[in-house]
């Protein structure tokens, strides 16, 4: 590889003690064990399976395996089935590596408590500390971003394969908005540039990940014939468990209209809510132009970046109330 960016290379400057640590431990470990938050987005899944893919890469030997739910549409679309394993794998001393997830509860796959040395790496706020490596940049557009700043920051001749890269380039673009959040930054298009150099198709990578169906036009046509906008700009749209029916979707996927708002003058701030039957509860996502609204999230429930966080109402009755801390 090139000489490298000086941009990437000051990124984590302050952080080569534990970029140490954490090359060290993926060679002492023969089995390592992949974790992410649950209901995957693509920077989890691309961070995950782009790192799955390095390690194979350069230390072909090692057994490693990927961990969690599978994702609603974009399993096996865009990424593999994720590994299934039964009890015994965790008997042995593995190594574990939680990636973009801040606190303990979220972590898809509870067997991550099994493992003998633990890696934390994310760009969200920290919620909680764990892991006895750990690098935390809330800076980064993406926790796919951090990765491969490691990556390319660590001692030793390395490859980043195009498979690899094309898997770190979908978690950077999901968790950005195609590089339009205000986390892009100099090096996020510098660790893109790093990413595009490998030879991946980025007009490939793009129809894979926005592919549309015929039946997705009747869901965005619901929510345009049905969203509402408060005083100061808070445009929100909600589905219940029999329109999610009606329309074919399932909870997870309704959030996937929320950014039809996000280049609307005189909406500041915009939001999915969704039932969860199976949780008992209303789940929200939460964006915005300019305002910080993790605070807002944090108090219902969740929490994220300060453009784009995600909370939850316990029924649909403190909706109103919702709508007014936003609006506050």
């Amino acid at each position: 590889m090139d000489k490298l960016n000086p941009i990437i290379k000051d990124f984590l400057s302050s952080e080569k003690r534990e970029i140490t640590k954490i090359i060290s431990a993926i060679k002492k470990y023969d089995r390592i064990a992949i974790f992410r938050h649950i209901m995957p987005d693509y920077d989890a899944l691309g961070s995950q399976y782009g790192l799955a893919t390095w390690i194979k890469d350069n230390f072909p030997n090692k057994e490693v395996r990927v961990l969690g739910d599978n994702h609603v549409t974009f399993t096996p679309r865009i990424f593999p089935e994720m590994d299934s394993l039964n009890e015994d794998w965790f008997a042995t001393p593995f190594l574990g590596i939680i990636l973009d997830c801040a606190n303990k509860s979220r972590i898809a796959d509870p067997r991550w408590k099994k493992a003998k040395y633990k890696i934390k790496i994310d760009h969200h706020p920290v919620v909680e500390n764990f892991g006895k490596a750990s690098i935390v940049k809330t800076n980064a557009s993406a926790a796919a971003e951090n990765i491969v700043s490691i990556l390319l920051n660590a001692k030793g001749n390395y490859v980043l394969s195009p498979e690899a890269a094309r898997y770190f380039y979908i978690g950077i673009v999901g968790d950005s908005g195609r590089f339009m959040y205000s986390s892009t930054s100099n090096h996020t298009f510098a660790i893109a540039s790093e990413l595009i150099k490998t030879g991946i198709n980025i007009s490939k990578i793009y129809q894979e990940m926005y592919l549309k169906q015929v039946d997705d036009l009747y869901v965005t046509a619901y929510v345009l014939n049905n969203f509402k906008i408060s005083e100061h700009g808070v445009a929100y749209y909600v589905l219940d468990k029999k329109t999610q029916d009606d329309l074919k979707i399932t909870t997870e996927r309704g959030k996937e209209n929320v950014n039809l708002f996000s280049n609307i003058e005189g909406v500041n701030v915009w939001c999915s809510i969704t039932e969860d039957v199976k949780d008992h509860c209303w789940r929200v996502s939460i964006r915005s132009k300019e305002k910080a609204i993790n605070g807002v999230a944090a108090k219902w429930g969740g929490g994220g970046h300060a453009q784009a966080s995600g909370a939850k109402l316990n029924n649909l009755s403190e909706l109103d109330e919702f709508v007014q801390d936003l609006e506050n």
